[in-house]
C-alpha cells in the first residue's frame, strides 16, 4: 500500500513555502509521495488573478522537477464543477485502490473543516497531516484529540501567492521566494504584472 499525501491549492503561482512544506512532509510524515493537487477555481477566491489551470499546473512540473517524492496533480481539472475535496478523495481511491490517501492542511484550514461538504466521512475514512501555521486559530472541541488528525513539526513558512502577486504587480524583486524556472517562466510569460 503505497502512502499519498494530498496538498490541495492553486498554487497561482507555486512557492518556495509550499516546497518547503511538501518536502518536510514527504521526508519526516511517513508518507511515500506528496501530490500536489492544483484545484481548478477555489469558490472561495477570486477567479480575476487565477492563471489558467495550464500554466499553474506547469510551473508546478517545473518546481518539482528534482522533488522525487512530490508530483503535481491535474485530477480535479477533469471533475464536475464547483468539486469538492470528498468527491476528489472518493474519485482518487477508486482510481487508485493500492493507495493510501492523507490529507494535508494548514491549521487555519483545520479550524473551517467542519464546514466542508461532508467533513465527517473526511475524518472517517482519512488521515489528516496538519501543518503549523503563525496566526493561531481555534481549533473545533470535536476535532482536538481526534484519531484521524496528525500535527506535524514542519517549519512555519508565512509566504502567500497573493503576496507575490501583489509583489510582481509592483516590480519587487520576489526570485528568493520562487523557483529560478518558475521565476523564469513567469517573467517570460508577463504574468500577474
Amino acid at each position: 500500500m503505497k502512502k499519498i499525501g494530498l496538498f490541495f491549492g492553486t498554487f497561482n503561482p507555486i512557492h518556495v513555502g509550499h516546497l518547503i512544506i511538501a518536502n518536510h512532509i514527504a521526508e519526516y510524515g511517513g508518507l511515500d509521495e506528496i501530490w500536489l493537487v492544483i484545484t481548478p477555481h477555489n469558490p472561495h477566491k477570486q477567479k480575476s488573478s487565477l492563471l489558467p489551470d495550464y500554466h499553474r499546473l506547469e510551473m508546478a512540473f517545473l518546481a518539482t522537477e528534482s522533488y522525487e517524492k512530490i508530483k503535481p496533480s491535474d485530477v480535479e481539472f477533469s471533475l464536475p464543477q464547483p468539486n469538492y475535496t470528498t468527491r476528489t478523495l472518493i474519485h482518487l481511491s477508486e482510481k487508485f485502490p493500492n493507495h493510501e490517501f492523507t490529507l494535508i492542511m494548514g491549521e487555519d484550514n483545520l479550524n473551517t473543516l467542519n464546514k466542508w461538504k461532508n467533513y465527517q466521512t473526511i475524518l472517517s475514512d482519512y488521515q489528516i497531516v496538519v501543518y503549523p501555521r503563525l496566526t493561531s486559530t481555534t481549533i473545533p472541541e470535536e476535532l482536538v484529540g481526534h484519531p484521524n488528525i496528525r500535527k506535524v513539526d514542519a517549519p512555519i513558512v508565512e509566504i502567500s501567492s497573493t503576496f507575490i502577486r501583489n509583489s510582481i504587480k509592483e516590480g519587487k524583486n520576489i526570485r528568493p521566494m520562487l523557483n529560478k524556472k518558475v521565476w523564469e517562466y513567469i517573467d517570460h510569460n508577463l504574468f500577474y504584472r
